[in-house]
């Protein structure tokens, strides 16, 4: 099923390689009856790398992924000859990903930029073979470093996915018609609630040759921000996106309520989400005459930008492309 491609979470074993042992080695050699210490020194263990990569949306790639292990640095030998790095492990991860310390939860890193890379589990150093160890007091010293340890250990890595624009509504709000007719995004379209379960991506065209990235995120549902429904599952995808659009059927009950639902649900689950631009959409506003749209004043919400729109007719969506890009632009 489609539903299954998407994958946001998953949790691997990942273990970094251990240093190479510096070497203990005193030069010798027919015409050199006093050589000296000439160990090298061992290799840097392999680092377990996370590496944005653009061309992946989600972490299906590492859903069977159990255990990652990087190579182990190689001991130095003579003649000053040093042992080669560990191979390191590298993990393409795709943009908004957060990579945490399974037992600590303590965020390791955030991959926001294509080719970024963060050390999930850290090679050990090399040891310094003898060598380095030579004094004048010592001239052949019989010990060198060995390797640092390895590092491993459980880590989660979440995706929050990234883009400029989020939708927001209850289920069968028009999120997913609205991003079929503004973008080549084919999600699933129903007449039932939970249609869309898994976050769909779209790059919606504007004025001169111009885009941006809109995201259909699941439908919230009241209570959201105790699990309910969908809940934590898919609210945090919403923190990536820079503006919010709120949608909310021109035929529902109470416009204005069922805005101020969907703003609770988002302060409950993290108050900074208020802080964002917002913009409110009136979806499937052809079904109402211009009479009908003026009666509706009363309820509507008096502190966010608003648009009726019709994703069946294409009524609005030219003026609301403006608005989402009058605000993406207005951002610092």
């Amino acid at each position: 099923m489609a539903e299954s491609n998407f994958v946001d979470y998953v949790k691997i074993h990942c273990q970094s390689g251990k240093g190479g042992a510096g070497s203990v080695h005193v030069r010798r050699a027919k015409n050199v009856p006093r050589g000296g210490p000439d160990g090298g020194d061992g290799g840097r263990g392999g680092h377990v790398i996370a590496k944005g990569n653009s061309q992946f949306w989600t972490l299906l790639h590492l859903r069977f992924t159990r255990h990652i292990k990087a190579g182990e640095g190689i001991g130095g030998s003579s003649q000053l000859c040093s042992g080669a790095d560990g191979a390191d492990y590298i993990i393409d991860v795709p943009l908004g990903t957060i990579i945490k310390d399974a037992e600590t939860l303590e965020i390791i890193g955030e991959v926001v930029e294509e080719g970024q890379e963060i050390i999930v589990k850290k090679g050990g150093r090399g040891g310094l073979g003898n060598a380095n160890f030579k004094t004048a007091t010592n001239q052949t010293p019989m010990y060198a470093q060995p390797g640092e340890p390895l590092e491993e250990g459980f880590v989660v890595m979440e995706l929050k996915v990234l883009a400029d624009v989020g939708l927001v509504g209850f289920p069968s709000s028009g999120k997913s018609t609205l991003l079929s007719v503004v973008s080549a995004a084919k999600p699933e379209i129903a007449e039932y609630h939970f249609t869309t379960l898994k976050p769909n991506l779209g790059i919606v065209s504007y004025r001169d040759n111009k885009s941006f990235v809109m995201a259909d995120i699941p439908g919230i549902i009241e209570g959201a921000h105790l699990g309910k429904g969908l809940g934590l599952r898919f609210l945090r995808h919403i923190e990536r996106n820079s503006t919010l659009l709120f949608m909310v059927p021109i035929d529902t009950d109470n416009i204005d309520k069922e805005y101020r639902i969907l703003l609770h649900e988002l302060k409950q689950y993290n108050p900074e989400l208020l802080d964002k631009s917002r913009i409110l959409a009136i979806t499937k506003s052809d079904i109402f005459d211009e009479d009908m749209i003026r009666d509706l004043a009363p309820e509507l919400p008096k502190d966010v930008d608003l648009v009726f729109i019709s994703a069946v007719s294409g009524k609005g969506i030219d003026k609301l492309k403006d608005m989402i890009w009058g605000k993406i632009n207005s951002q610092v």
